[in-house]
């Protein structure tokens, strides 16, 4: 295969904002390595990125508009999308119609979503799925900091002496900084970590200290630190009087709730002698870097703890220099762009504030506004609520799945079911979201996009276009400016390209911006078309001053508070909103996988990614386990007063008692009944509006069933009487896990109507063992399996790494038709057992039997023999762990 053409681009996953090259070769098919040039990553990719290539075919797209069901061409999509918008707003005022985008958006998009809604409709009715992973990190800069400032680079981490990682596992959700701090500690031995979470994660395999704190108790363990560098005159006196104010309010409240140590340790729920060791590092160090992510964020107290964190760096005067700094890695590819136009319902555009009385005329002024938005509008859970009161009638979803992703999902749910007007524009056709549209608007993928993204070090990078549009498929920011021209504003939204919105966005960061506020691309605005196309990855300001750039924040000890100074912000100690209780007397803690990303429209598509953890698992600690009657494998169902869902269960003593984790990714497209958001409690932090996915109470209760089994099918099928399923995909077939409640009178007849193949004369066979309830059957065609079923009464079924192999192959042996019906494979065949690495589907049975049978004792040797953990690095925990622990413990996340 010849590649025809290859493409620098930025990667569509994380906020780490990682180069991609995409080549396409001339069969068409995409193959993708990480862009050695680019400063965010130097050409290391995550398993996620590494697996692109398997994301981009046509199946399951959007691809040309529908309008109740039925396709129609875009000038009657469009046409009929600004009537209904244009009518409910004249009926009922521009508060009644709502944007809801997302973090996948480009900035382009972003920029002409929010210049409509706030300046054209005259609403602040515009969020973001950005609200739930980085809204609390927004507050408190902009609290402490006058904006809201990321004031780090990624290069920090290698100058550090101490990263204190909170609540971030980065070793799963930002992978690529994970390797450059390993390679960083590598270089370094003087180099320490810490990890703040309440779970053993894999981030912890690169720690020197693991503080297991209690649930939400981040803020006791920084006021207490704040309480301890003042104790220890650890304050930088001059930074302090010079660049901040409010000191004084701070430490007093402060010593109030925390006056020593063994305090900390009752709220945090970690051994004083621990905290003390803790403290002692960071007082002892210079140059510390404090990373958080959503674990701090994801709270009705987040706001509070990014200010505790921050609070320290202050009194150090740890920020504005090399290696050292508070730093919010975020979530999504476009959080950051998102926030830089005013994606945000409390924002306007360009880090101008909402109320900013003498700014939003000029805004307005500038976009040539007929009317414009004075006061904040629906936050993300708010604007769904009110959906569901019937005061939003109509509300435009963009690019996101927020009837599996927001909290409560259930409720979400109905509140689209009564909506009047749904419209949404997706590239995937059967999101559960895509179910509630009236409208449905095929918008272009990754590989089709043109246009930019800002990542967690303010990094401006292009998304570059690789692939012809698929369909019908339009740009966002098309869609929207031609809505809105049909609403009447056509001049002002007369773009015919993304450079063309990017300009406008670059002009209007500067506009009476002498330095007064931090987002300024003003450099930008006259940027030519050849010179955007061109364009190298940058951080902001860039400004005439810095048109290369601005690596770092704060240098100058300058903030853009009406003062100049830097605010201590006094926190006080919080439990969580709603606490645990003898009805739900578990905590459940909801996040990230190592290789799904967010609700696996796009990751769902991979069999690599699909194998690592292939259907949602409750992972539970052996002593709470015990109490809820659970098995390690089996079934259980999350119940809390908002919903419940079921779920395999992971039995870990990685598990901090009395908290469980489970993850975000399932929906209703690749199970029944598992998606975690239906389960979590939807109460919001005051000031940020983010959802407090960290912390909701739940019980936990065996999913009781007869029979447990799976099925390998090349085909898709509609699952029917059976209980619980979860879908995956496969190289070749798909995967699913199977359980019912009862048992089937006719096996061979249930097995039938299960894989849809009525036709009496199929190539049929299958093995039923009627005293031990087995049942075992295949489907064959040509000598080629086509679908394999395995059931048991018990968790005891065979293996199925070796079965999966089959699928490959195009005629079976007698004997692996036989070891089809006996459940064991040919004695040639060595099952890998689950898969650890996703790159090279290296197995963890071939990893303990290299380990053993060769000596084996580090991860390079791993590689060498198997090649696991040399392409993406994202297996290197798991692999340490297999080298260090018992092979029943290899994969306990």
């Amino acid at each position: 295969m010849t590649a025809v053409n290859s493409v620098k681009t930025t990667c569509p996953y994380c906020g780490v904002g990682c180069g991609v090259i995409a080549s396409v070769a001339t069969d068409g098919s995409v193959q993708i390595k990480g862009d050695p040039d680019h400063p965010a990553n130097f050409g290391r990719l995550c398993s996620k990125g590494a697996a692109l290539g398997d994301t981009v075919s046509l199946e399951g797209r959007q691809l040309v508009p529908q309008v109740d069901g039925q396709s129609v061409n875009w000038p009657a999509a469009l046409e009929h999308i600004a009537k209904r918008f244009s009518q409910i707003i004249e009926q009922h005022g521009p508060d009644a119609v709502a944007f809801y985008v997302s973090g996948q958006l480009l900035t382009e998009d972003y920029y002409v979503a929010n210049k409509l809604m706030k300046g054209f409709i005259g609403s602040a009715n515009i969020d973001t799925n950005s609200r739930l992973c980085m809204a609390s990190s927004v507050a408190g800069h902009k609290r402490a900091f006058g904006s809201d400032t990321v004031p780090c680079s990624y290069e920090d981490l290698e100058r550090a002496k101490l990263i204190v990682l909170v609540g971030s596992n980065t070793a799963w959700c930002h992978p690529v900084l994970y390797q450059r701090i390993s390679k960083a500690k590598q270089d370094n031995p003087d180099l320490r970590v810490v990890v703040v979470d309440p779970r053993r994660t894999d981030t912890c395999e690169l720690a020197d200290m693991h503080l297991a704190i209690k649930a939400g108790s981040d803020t006791a363990l920084f006021n207490g630190l704040l309480v301890y560098l003042a104790a220890h005159d650890e304050s930088n006196d001059t930074f302090v009087s010079h660049h901040t104010e409010g000191l004084d309010a701070v430490l007093q409240q402060a010593r109030r709730q925390l006056p020593d140590i063994q305090t900390v340790s009752r709220w945090c729920g970690v051994a004083s002698d621990t905290v003390e060791a803790f403290y002692r590092w960071f007082a002892a160090t210079e140059r510390v870097v404090t990373v958080y992510s959503q674990g701090v964020n994801q709270w009705s107290f987040g706001t509070d703890k990014v200010n505790s964190i921050i609070n320290c760096h202050l009194l150090t005067g740890r920020l504005g220099r090399p290696g050292m700094g508070p730093f919010s890695f975020t979530g999504q590819p476009n959080a950051m762009g998102g926030r830089e136009v005013g994606g945000l319902a409390n924002q306007l555009a360009a880090h101008i504030e909402i109320e900013n009385a003498h700014l939003r005329p000029r805004v307005q002024q500038f976009w040539q506004a007929p009317r414009i938005a004075d006061r904040a509008g629906h936050k993300a859970v708010q604007m769904f609520e009110a959906i569901g009161r019937g005061e939003i009638k109509a509300v435009w979803i963009m690019a996101t799945n927020p009837v599996v992703s927001l909290p409560a999902a259930d409720q979400v749910r109905a509140a689209l079911r009564r909506c009047e007007f749904v419209v949404v524009s997706d590239c995937i056709a059967n999101t559960d979201t895509m179910g509630f549209a009236h409208v449905r608007l095929p918008a272009q993928a990754w590989g089709e996009k043109d246009g930019s993204v800002t990542n967690s070090e303010r990094r401006i990078s292009r998304q570059r276009a690789f692939l012809p549009a698929a369909g019908e498929s339009k740009p966002d920011w098309w869609i929207l400016s031609e809505v809105a021209k049909r609403m009447g504003y056509a001049p002002q939204f007369d773009y015919t390209s993304a450079v063309e919105v990017f300009r406008e966005h670059a002009a209007l960061s500067g506009l009476e911006n002498q330095g007064s506020r931090d987002f300024d691309i003003s450099a930008w605005a006259a940027l030519s078309d050849e010179a955007f196309h061109e364009l190298i990855p940058t951080q902001w300001p860039i400004t005439v001053a810095h048109p290369m750039g601005t690596k770092r924040m704060f240098t100058d000890g300058r903030f853009f508070t009406a003062s100049g100074k830097a605010k201590f912000i006094a926190v006080e100690v919080k439990p969580p909103a709603i606490p645990t209780s003898a009805q739900f007397p578990l905590c459940l803690n909801s996040g990230r996988i190592r290789d799904q990303w967010h609700t696996m429209t796009r990751t769902g598509k991979s069999a690599k990614l699909s194998s690592h953890i292939n259907e949602p698992l409750l992972w539970i600690h052996p002593h709470d386990a015990a109490q809820a009657a659970l098995v390690d494998g089996g079934l259980a169902q999350v119940v809390s007063q908002w919903g419940d869902a079921i779920t395999r269960v992971r039995i870990s003593d990685d598990q901090r008692r009395g908290e469980v984790f489970l993850p975000m990714h399932w929906n209703d497209q690749f199970t029944q009944h598992g998606y975690a958001d239906a389960v979590i409690n939807p109460v919001v932090d005051p000031i940020s509006g983010q959802p407090e996915f960290k912390h909701t109470p739940v019980k936990v209760q065996p999913f009781v069933v007869a029979w447990h089994g799976f099925l390998l099918s090349r085909r898709q099928l509609a699952m029917q009487e059976v209980d619980y399923w979860a879908l995956s995909r496969g190289d070749g077939f798909w995967r699913y896990q199977l359980a019912g409640k009862t048992l089937p009178a006719q096996w061979e007849a249930w097995a039938r109507r299960l894989l849809c193949c009525p036709d009496p004369g199929i190539n049929w066979i299958e093995y039923h063992d009627r005293g031990a309830k087995r049942y075992r059957a295949a489907r064959m065609q040509h000598n080629r399996v086509e679908s394999c079923l395995f059931v048991a009464p018990t968790l005891l079924l065979p293996e199925r790494g070796w079965l999966e192999s089959l699928f490959v192959k195009d005629v079976l042996s007698d004997q692996e038709r036989l070891g089809i019906l006996t459940g064991k494979p040919a004695k040639a065949m060595i099952d890998p057992g689950a898969i650890v690495c996703a790159c090279f589907q290296v197995g963890i049975h071939q990893i303990t039997h290299a380990i053993t049978q060769q000596g084996l004792t580090s991860v390079e040797a791993i590689g060498r023999v198997l090649r696991a953990g040399t392409n993406c690095g994202s297996c290197i925990p798991e692999l340490q762990r297999c080298l260090t622990k018992p092979q029943a413990d290899a994969l306990q996340a």
